[in-house]
């Protein structure tokens, strides 16, 4: 689907065609690549651009052509197709923004919660005619999302935690699986927006060096997104501390289960054995013609019993 936007007054409004009046166009993925090429041909756009950034795998990245500018950047959604929850929590999926001379063009592959802030009207100060504005400010909400996410997955994992402390079921590991996936997700593309980022600062991508309130933001953004990387660097050592560490617990447990069994099986082998002689069908056995042998040989028995567990017990061999 493509939607024509306006800006008037300080609100947007849809069109279904275009017009001189139209500012941004978003563009959804439901669209064919007869949809794309006709696009691209009635805007002069190369359809390269289109077709790169509704690929799901693209990298964060920018490209000219033609004098049109293309941005790749990615951004954090919800992994809603994951009906099994064994995939992550969250996945990144790249943003298309093309620059052209009359207006600018934003792509997705998915709904994405930050392209529909902008939608629904919930930026401050936001404008669309300010085209590097636009871009500096999907940067910045964009950094802030993923923000917003690493800290939801902070908590789900301290809640995971406290969970295993009382509990070693299955569904709690498999729930840290998903947020490590998911952190996984976070730290490749953040590592590449920052990369994407210092590129566009250092080449002046969007010639703003002389707009001071445009650098100021994009210097915000850059710090914003470094301490995004580095908070999910720490939330990604520290789960995976927390995996080895309760794998380390389960072991532990298990040996000490283990060991005691072993012990239990020690102290009731003597007895046992004490009765399988007696169970033999042979002649001449001790106590064989005493009428109180049966309460003889289970006081015997109870008795050595009691010996091993004090043996045990006094090498620490039990608690």
């Amino acid at each position: 689907m493509i939607q024509y936007l306006k800006y008037n007054q300080g609100s947007l409004t849809v069109d279904k065609t275009y017009s001189k009046d139209c500012c941004w166009v978003h563009i959804t993925p439901d669209l064919n690549s007869a949809d794309v090429e006709t696009f691209a041909k009635e805007f002069e756009i190369p359809s390269d651009f289109i077709v790169d950034s509704l690929d799901i795998d693209e990298r964060s990245r920018y490209e000219v052509e033609d004098g049109v500018r293309l941005i790749l950047v990615n951004t954090p959604v919800l992994n809603l197709n994951d009906s099994n929850n064994n995939e992550a929590i969250y996945i990144t999926v790249p943003v298309g923004i093309i620059l052209v001379e009359d207006f600018i063009i934003t792509i997705t592959q998915k709904d994405n919660p930050i392209i529909d802030k902008f939608l629904n009207d919930r930026i401050k100060n936001f404008n669309p005619k300010d085209k590097k504005m636009f871009v500096l400010q999907l940067f910045h909400h964009n950094v802030l999302h993923f923000l917003d996410g690493l800290k939801k997955l902070n908590i789900k994992r301290n809640l995971i935690e406290q969970e295993l402390y009382n509990s070693s079921r299955n569904e709690e590991l498999k729930q840290l699986l998903r947020i490590e996936k998911s952190l996984v997700y976070f730290v490749n593309s953040l590592s590449s927006n920052e990369l994407l980022m210092m590129k566009m600062k250092r080449t002046d991508y969007l010639e703003i060096r002389d707009l001071e309130e445009h650098t100021d933001l994009f210097e915000d953004v850059i710090i914003d997104n470094g301490q995004a990387l580095e908070m999910s660097n720490v939330y990604t050592n520290i789960l995976s501390g927390t995996m080895e560490a309760y794998a380390s617990i389960v072991s532990n447990n298990l040996n000490k289960f283990i060991h005691r069994l072993t012990v239990i099986t020690i102290i009731l082998m003597v007895p046992t054995l004490v009765a399988s002689f007696y169970g033999m069908n042979l002649q001449h056995l001790p106590l064989s013609g005493n009428k109180y042998a049966f309460y003889i040989l289970i006081f015997v028995s109870i008795l050595l019993g009691f010996i091993l567990i004090w043996f045990f017990r006094r090498n620490q061999k039990i608690d």
